[in-house]
């Protein structure tokens, strides 16, 4: 469950540092003179910046000279899940992407030397945009409006999986052959990696989707966590950048149309992640499924599967979450209630094979 919002800073998500100093991960002392040495010029000034709230896995910060403003994204600061929080990744599909017709900020600089920050790191564009968060942001927009959003939301998700990964330079990104029984196992090593307390029923979760794996169609560019908290909306209502792409690859695409249904259908208020679906004007989980396979042409029988296997997913993400806060090693708020989410989820998985 990676919220995060990294290309545009709301000055009510952050706190500003001083020059020099910097959020914790984020030296901005060690970046400024990183950024002189590999892109001389960029900044004029020195730096401050802030951390922008709302993420729960990588760190990503707002940062400017004054005159110009940037985004840094960086892994969290303790445990740390091998291929979570791969800043590689992240700068290689946006590069990609950015002269697609998919909207991305365009990204400037890659550092995988610890030395700097600490971890690896990337630089990239701010991007104008608001991120929505909540059904009660939703609520002020009105119907009409909420509509539109979330149908351009699906339709940038058919132009995403839409790219031809040999045209855009990523025919190597993934490995398509086998996506969902490696996704599923993957997922499972995930969970026993972050696994600290008993969780009923998300190993039979896990056996069911195993063993009953539908046929993938063909291949595509997958995001790995989209949603509308993913997205910059701008003016017009107008999607302006797809954010947080950690979890990109080559592989089956409904898995992020099921992921997008999943989240969709959260309308708890209570819920630690954005229970948007209740906002008015939403459209139903059937009609997302409807516009997309008519903008895609894909078939979408099994798209059960591919939502409980995201309650799957959510679930490991969340616990992960929740063991770093235990460790005390989560950097922002609303980290407490993280642990309360997992149960549910895995009810959800579970409730959704069944009746699919």
């Amino acid at each position: 469950m990676t919220t995060d919002h990294p290309a545009s800073a709301d000055a009510a998500d952050a706190a500003d540092t001083d020059a020099g100093t910097g959020p914790p991960g984020l030296d901005l002392g060690r970046l400024r003179t990183h950024l002189d040495a590999e892109r001389p010029g960029l900044a004029a000034a020195p730096l401050t910046g802030r951390l922008i709230e709302g993420g729960k896995s990588n760190l990503t910060y707002a940062v400017t000279d004054g005159a110009s403003r940037w985004v840094v994204r960086r892994p969290p600061l303790g445990h740390v899940l091998a291929t979570a929080h791969d800043m590689r990744r992240e700068f290689t599909v946006l590069r990609a992407l950015h002269p697609t017709a998919v909207p991305v900020p365009e990204p400037l600089l890659l550092c995988e030397d610890d030395a700097v920050l600490g971890a690896p790191f990337y630089v990239m564009e701010h991007v104008d945009g608001v991120p929505y968060r909540t059904a009660a942001q939703l609520a002020r927009l009105g119907e009409d409006r909420t509509r539109r959003i979330v149908l351009e939301l699906v339709d940038t998700l058919v132009a995403l999986h839409s790219v031809d990964p040999e045209a855009a330079g990523l025919g190597d990104f993934g490995r398509p052959d086998g996506f969902l029984e490696r996704q599923v196992r993957r997922w499972g090593k995930q969970l026993a990696a972050s696994r600290s307390r008993d969780l009923p029923g998300i190993d039979e979760l896990h056996e069911r989707l195993g063993a009953a794996l539908p046929a993938s169609g063909p291949a595509a560019v997958v995001h790995g966590d989209y949603k509308l908290d993913n997205v910059l909306v701008g003016d017009g209502d107008a999607i302006t950048a797809v954010l947080d792409w950690e979890m990109s690859t080559l592989g089956d695409p409904l898995t992020d149309l099921g992921l997008l249904l999943m989240y969709s259908g959260q309308q708890d208020p209570d819920s630690p992640v954005a229970a948007l679906g209740g906002a008015p004007g939403y459209p139903s989980t059937d009609e997302l499924t409807a516009r997309y396979a008519q903008g895609s042409g894909r078939d979408v029988s099994s798209i059960a599967w591919y939502t409980a296997f995201a309650d799957f997913k959510l679930a490991v993400i969340a616990e992960g979450i929740h063991y770093r806060y235990t460790l005390g090693q989560t950097v922002g708020t609303g980290f407490d209630r993280i642990g309360s989410l997992v149960p549910r989820l895995i009810e959800q998985g579970l409730t959704t094979l069944q009746e699919g």
